[in-house]
């Protein structure tokens, strides 16, 4: 009967690999999707809260001015590509109570956008 896997012997082409046992894939993908699992419940990254995390940073602060970092929602469009995909993490920020957002009365249609441990510490 003829051997399922070649012997390193008779390979020329260089090292064969060992065949996997049922229980090492099963060991090993298990490990790496409870792995996976719990870092998405825990890390939750997007294009438009790493734009707002980014421009909070970059906040000018003046030593007479307490004023708290805000962002003009304009500003969040033109850093991110997608602004549909902006507004449905705008909502669900907003729905988190991770943000606030301020309708401005510019006559223009932008908001202020703020994270709500700074329009905490604002008032």
């Amino acid at each position: 009967m003829a051997e399922p896997w070649p012997s390193h012997s008779s390979s020329s082409r260089g090292k064969k690999k060992r065949p996997r046992s049922p229980n090492d894939d099963a060991t090993s993908s298990q490990g790496r999707t409870e792995n996976s699992t719990s870092l998405e419940d825990n890390l939750i990254f997007s294009d438009t809260l790493i734009a707002l995390q980014l421009m909070r940073t970059q906040f000018p602060k003046l030593e007479k001015v307490v004023t708290q970092p805000f962002i003009l929602q304009s500003q969040l469009y033109s850093s991110v590509k997608d602004r549909t995909q902006v507004d449905r993490d705008l909502e669900s920020l907003k729905k988190d109570r991770v943000l606030r957002v301020f309708k401005l009365n510019t006559g223009q249609d932008d908001h202020a956008i703020m994270f709500m441990d700074d329009y905490l510490k604002q008032l």
